[in-house]
């Protein structure tokens, strides 16, 4: 028997499973001949035995390809669509063409998707966020293709990862309108679960007010209304029937806005009765009366520089590791000092 504490080889998950060492290679890099059942056996073999992939042979493979797939939550939002489009700028001018996909927030599409991707012998892979499924994550590992994770960043990157720490940036907002003296917040997002990166910016958005309001003080509405501008204004609607908030942060700048209309519709003064801050510094912030509070990502900056990081590790140079880049506040018209 294998000693599972031994780190072990392709011969050995082969054997474990039943298989030639072909069809366990199959299955560990996500290539098509391999039902999903013996590749779940495989897959679940090779992580009771601790395997890990020959690095010397992983650096063998050669791959054809100077195709990029690039895998998103939505297409409809502006950060990803600023985020590929820097990125696609640099693509081009080093050679590569993209295929994107759209996940829809969900991990199992995002799994299926990865192993279709592999099938094709991609040049690298590019992934929104760090949470991914286990069996994502593995599949990743154990190919030979240079993987770049963008706009949310962890401790453990599969090999490249670029972006945001949500929690600093909820953090960085709260604290701000902490410090004007707001005391009655609330929050106005997604299904709970829905977008991680959302979760991690009101885990933050809750650490900053602890000091004058306990987490189980806010007035929480979340909503599952696909629109973000109708989704803000009826989650602001439902918050305001919760309670009697003093500002109102929202998941991001179009469900702010859509909060703003409902106040404009309610006769509610922005900001001298309710205060507003959205996330992301959109085009849209800027251009609505008044002007939204806010904090700007670094989008167009991950994108790019995380492409141009991708791109270095196909030549050759080692770009592996996080690199996390500062949100910035935008102060606007929809708050202001309280008690003034």
């Amino acid at each position: 028997m294998v000693d599972k504490i031994k780190p072990a080889g392709l011969r050995e998950v082969a054997e474990a499973s039943g298989v030639s060492m072909m069809t366990a290679s199959r299955a560990l890099r996500g290539l098509e001949g391999v039902s999903a059942a013996k590749r779940q056996q495989i897959l679940t073999v090779a992580d009771g035995l601790n395997y890990v992939p020959n690095r010397n042979a992983r650096s063998l493979a050669v791959t054809n390809s100077d195709l990029i797939g690039v895998s998103l939550p939505t297409l409809f939002n502006d950060v990803f669509a600023d985020i590929l489009d820097s990125m696609r700028d640099v693509f081009r001018k080093a050679g590569y063409a993209i295929v994107v996909e759209t996940t829809e927030y969900d991990s199992q599409a995002e799994q299926a998707w990865v192993e279709r991707l592999l099938s094709w012998r991609p040049a690298a892979v590019v992934l929104t966020g760090h949470d991914h499924l286990g069996r994502t994550k593995t599949l990743l590992r154990n190919s030979a293709v240079p993987v770049l994770e963008i706009w949310d960043v962890g401790p453990d990157p599969i090999d490249i990862g670029i972006g945001l720490d949500h929690v600093a940036a909820g953090r960085m907002l709260g604290a701000y309108g902490a410090g004007l003296g707001y005391r009655r917040p609330a929050y106005v997002g997604a299904a709970e679960g829905f977008d991680p990166r959302a979760e991690a910016r009101f885990r933050g958005l809750v650490e900053a007010f602890a000091p004058t309001c306990p987490a189980a003080s806010w007035i929480v509405a979340r909503v599952e209304e696909r629109n973000p501008f109708v989704a803000g204004e009826i989650g602001l609607a439902t918050a305001l029937g919760q309670g009697a908030p003093d500002i109102v942060f929202f998941l991001n700048d179009h469900f702010a806005v859509g909060g703003l209309m409902h106040c404009q519709k309610q006769r509610i003064a922005v900001p001298d009765d309710l205060g507003l801050a959205g996330f992301n510094a959109l085009r849209i912030a800027s251009v609505v009366t008044p002007d939204l509070t806010t904090l700007a990502s670094p989008r167009r900056e991950i994108g790019g520089r995380g492409a141009r990081r991708l791109v270095a590790r196909l030549r050759g140079v080692d770009t592996r590791g996080t690199e996390v880049l500062d949100a910035r506040l935008v102060p606007g018209g929809t708050t202001r000092p309280q008690g003034a």
